[in-house]
């Protein structure tokens, strides 16, 4: 059974990364506006910039039902930013792919995104490659074994 920390630097820490999550979404949810997109149409938008996916995994991506990215979709289709098309792999299984458009959208969603980008500037390498693998550990993700830009 493990055990809950409770102790001030584990309270200011998870207090802290509210904070972060908090500013991160308010100001994804101001850029997406500014394209006149949702906050969801607006990181369905951004996974599918990344790579075309089937709406089941889209769903698993973003923790959601299939229902609901299947309306996400019908949505960002019709304003041309997002096309559906046989996947190569198996033609019983439509991608959501991106448009030229919903790339490009994508990239201004993206490139508008300054609060973690300003204050990780102020970083260095090392801190940036410290703070990267302490977030990944608490994901449970595997540490990076890439080497630090020049």
């Amino acid at each position: 059974m493990a055990t809950t920390r409770t102790d001030p630097l584990t309270l200011e820490v998870v207090e802290l990364i509210g904070a972060v999550v908090a500013r991160y979404y308010e100001e994804y949810e101001q850029a997406a506006a500014a394209h006149s997109l949702t906050g969801a149409q607006a990181r369905v938008l951004g996974l599918l910039s990344l790579d075309p996916l089937p709406m089941r995994r889209i769903a698993h991506k973003l923790k959601c039902e299939p229902s609901n990215v299947t309306g996400i979709v019908d949505r960002l289709e019709a304003r041309g930013l997002v096309e559906r098309r046989p996947d190569p792999a198996d033609r019983r299984v439509k991608l959501a792919a991106p448009t030229q458009k919903g790339a490009r959208t994508a990239r201004e969603l993206r490139d508008s995104l300054d609060f973690a980008r300003e204050p990780l500037a102020g970083l260095s390498d090392t801190d940036r490659a410290v703070l990267r693998d302490l977030l990944r550990r608490m994901l449970g993700v595997e540490p990076s074994v890439e080497p630090l830009a020049p």
